[in-house]
């Protein structure tokens, strides 16, 4: 009687079974429309909690994989755009410096132009000052533009060529021997002496460029009844370099003096000539210094 009641609640039991299974089946259909068989293979897949747990291991093995390679990439981009800002950081730092060292600069020099500028106004001041009290340094600078009063400076007066420490003027006008020494004087100077062969070189080719043939008064006179030459300072002329076309007379007691005719050789370029006959004549005065 026992056996019997055992088959019989086994038989139950599987009844039970066969018929939840079919219940699973019309729900399954109505859901997903699968086969039977299909539903019988998911129940048979995840058939035992054990399966289940191992399924779900393995896929929070791989969610924590791809978690760990996202936070990888997070920690390196955060460390890039830490990167970025420190290199922005000091970017900034650099234009900010170089902006106040540009700044600096710029008032510095717009104070030492500012200083130029006075001290550049004070000597004008000083220098016309100078020009007002001292009229004659016109000469040796005159204006050479009217419109900016600029001044161009010459160690010789105007009209007078430099040459060594000499300065020389050729006149256009003709006067005798003595009122030439006159006029020189009057200019500060003297007839002209020769002293080297380089001035005797210079004033020839500076005769024939300006006279076109015409003569010059030199500082040349004879001495009287003794028949020497001498210059307007006194000096003998024997002291220096000759460049007679012919020798004088000596025995000549006439009032004779020296002239410079530029022909075709400086070495032969002295003539006696009466002294009161009408000549130009060649200026000489030292050049100007400032010692």
């Amino acid at each position: 009687m026992g056996v019997n009641n055992g088959s019989a609640l086994l038989e139950e039991k599987q009844q039970e079974t066969s018929t939840d299974e079919k219940s699973v089946c019309q729900l399954l259909t109505l859901t997903s429309k699968p086969h039977c068989g299909e539903a019988a293979e998911v129940s048979a897949t995840f058939s035992t909690p054990q399966q289940i747990k191992l399924k779900l291991s393995a896929w929070l093995d791989s969610g924590g994989g791809w978690l760990s390679q996202y936070r990888q990439l997070a920690h390196y981009f955060s460390l890039l755009c830490f990167l970025l800002i420190i290199i922005t950081l000091l970017q900034t730092l650099c234009l900010v410096q170089i902006t106040l060292v540009f700044q600096s600069q710029s008032t510095l020099q717009e104070t030492k132009l500012r200083d130029l500028t006075h001290s550049l106004e004070k000597l004008n001041q000083s220098y016309n000052l100078l020009f007002s009290q001292y009229p004659a340094l016109n000469q040796y600078c005159p204006v050479s533009n009217s419109t900016t009063s600029e001044r161009v400076c010459s160690p010789c007066p105007a009209g007078w060529t430099p040459q060594g420490e000499k300065c020389f003027l050729f006149s256009q006008d003709r006067a005798d021997w003595i009122s030439s020494q006159y006029h020189c004087m009057a200019l500060g100077g003297a007839v002209v002496t020769v002293r080297t062969e380089e001035e005797q070189v210079f004033l020839w080719k500076k005769a024939r460029s300006l006279s076109q043939g015409d003569s010059y008064w030199l500082g040349l006179r004879s001495s009287g009844g003794d028949g020497g030459w001498q210059w307007s300072d006194g000096s003998p002329v024997e002291q220096g370099p000759g460049f007679w076309e012919r020798e004088p007379d000596k025995t000549d007691s006439s009032e004779l003096c020296g002239r410079l005719t530029p022909g075709d050789t400086y070495t032969r370029s002295w003539f006696t000539y009466r002294c009161s006959n009408l000549l130009r004549r060649i200026c000489e005065r030292r050049q100007a210094s400032l010692q």
